[in-house]
């Protein structure tokens, strides 16, 4: 708890001092620029380039801080601006820690007070100067600063992470099953611009080209396999996993189904001895790190059996990802053993299953509600402990329908971002939406190819 007192108006000295430090963040720069509307570049890191240049603080921002120590901590709450002047003599930029100062210089016989204000780098550079005339308050007062809500920015710095790392990998060769569309092209061919995919385009080759020009987007460079159907352009894609011609496929325009069905098929399928399972990942805004949920899109209702591969197949994904030790939390309504609800059976017995080496590379605790496996104090309320409790890194659904509607709301209500991977095949199958935008087919394509590097090493 941060508390605020003042200073009043009758005891204020000549050469009273009070500052105030804050270390400068491209987080800070966003919410002033949204804020107070000023959205010049210079200021904002981007995807457009823009971030090849250190932004620099707004000089207001700079004078906000001034305002905050007059506001906060001398005279403190109740003061009221009369003017302030400004003279900057240098840049702040992102990642500088900033000290702002304000010292009394004289006392009005209205009422007002004259401060001088300056704000220094930690090397003591001053950056900024000038003078403040306040209106100071006349009686004592206090503020809780924990009484002001906080602010969630709908920034995914992780995926931003995942993208910079696949970007710095050999390109993954990925058959593009019937991109046939502007949109089904589209994640093939920015992940391509990334360098994080090497994209063999399957399909009609007519509609491939026509699905360039009205996306605006130059394929000449990629290889164009003709098949006419969308059942030869899944089959195509499925067999040069086969001939060492590709690494990873990728769906297009087509169902979902289509695809899956000659991936799955027992000869000349890309089977292995684990079921195959979809992984959501997402990128939370306000959560320190990445949620894995699965299984969202292909096993409807799994039994305890196939439930061990899909918190397995998490489990490896989040190790591909760089989570050390992932946390896998098996969700159900309540948090207890209960007979009558089956998925808290299928919970334990899965934790049990991990304790005894049958699911490995990770923590696995279950049963969990959705609250308690996310939020510490939900988890510390209910008397929880355990490495999982709280901290989730996965979220084990106990069917399709709650993994499906888990993954939407954090879309659609909490401004995540969703990448997607089918893992537990030969390669890693990329299943992109027509309702994903850049970011999250960018962040699918990251974790196919960061994925692929994992498997590679093992």
């Amino acid at each position: 708890m941060t508390q605020f007192r003042n200073t009043p108006f009758d005891q204020l000295e000549i050469g009273m001092q009070a500052s105030s430090t804050r270390l400068c963040t491209a987080d800070e720069l966003y919410v002033f620029a949204n804020a107070s509307g000023n959205l010049n570049p210079l200021h904002l890191q981007d995807d457009d380039g823009w971030d090849a240049l250190e932004p620099v603080a707004p000089a207001m921002w700079l004078g906000a801080l001034i305002s905050a120590v007059l506001g906060n901590r001398l005279p403190g709450p109740g003061t009221l601006y009369r003017s302030q002047t400004l003279r900057f003599l240098d840049h702040a930029k992102a990642g500088d820690e900033l000290t702002a100062t304000v010292r009394l210089d004289a006392k009005g016989a209205d009422g007002s007070a004259t401060f001088a204000t300056w704000v220094e780098r930690a090397d003591g550079l001053r950056i900024c100067e000038g003078t403040a005339e306040v209106i100071p308050p006349t009686t004592a007062q206090s503020f809780d600063a924990s009484d002001v809500p906080g602010l969630t920015l709908q920034r995914h710095v992780h995926f931003d992470r995942l993208i910079e790392r696949a970007s710095m990998l050999e390109a993954l060769p990925t058959a593009v099953a019937a991109p046939e569309t502007a949109d089904a092209l589209a994640g093939a061919v920015l992940g391509a611009e990334h360098g994080m995919i090497r994209p063999i385009l399957i399909g009609d080759s007519a509609k491939i080209q026509a699905a360039a020009k009205e996306a605006g987007v130059d394929i000449t460079g990629f290889e164009l396999v003709h098949e006419l159907s969308h059942d030869a352009a899944a089959a195509r894609a499925v067999a040069m996993v086969h001939d060492g011609r590709a690494k990873a496929v990728m769906k297009g325009h087509l169902h979902t189904d289509q695809l899956l069905r000659h991936i799955i098929k027992r000869d000349g399928g890309l089977r292995t001895n684990r079921r195959l399972s979809h992984v959501f990942v997402m990128d939370v805004p306000g959560l320190n790190h990445l949620l894995l949920i699965s299984d969202a899109a292909i096993n409807i209702t799994p039994s305890l059996e196939e439930k061990v591969d899909i918190v397995q197949n998490a489990i490896n994904l989040a190790l591909a990802l760089g989570i050390e030790t992932p946390r896998a939390g098996i969700l159900s309504a309540i948090e207890t053993v209960n007979p009558k609800i089956p998925s808290t059976l299928d919970a334990a017995a899965l934790s049990k299953m991990a304790d005894r080496g049958q699911i490995t590379g990770g923590a696995v605790d279950g049963p969990l509600a959705m609250d308690n496996a996310i939020n510490l104090e939900a988890a510390r309320t209910k008397g929880i402990k355990s490495m999982v409790a709280g901290q989730a890194d996965i979220l084990i659904a106990p069917n399709l329908e709650s993994a499906n509607m888990i993954a939407k709301e954090l879309t659609f209500l909490a401004h995540a971002e969703a990448g997607g991977l089918v893992v537990g095949a030969q390669c890693p199958v990329i299943l992109t939406s027509r309702a994903d935008d850049d970011k999250a087919r960018l962040a699918s394509c990251a974790v196919a190819a960061l994925y692929a590097a994992w498997r590679a090493k093992r």
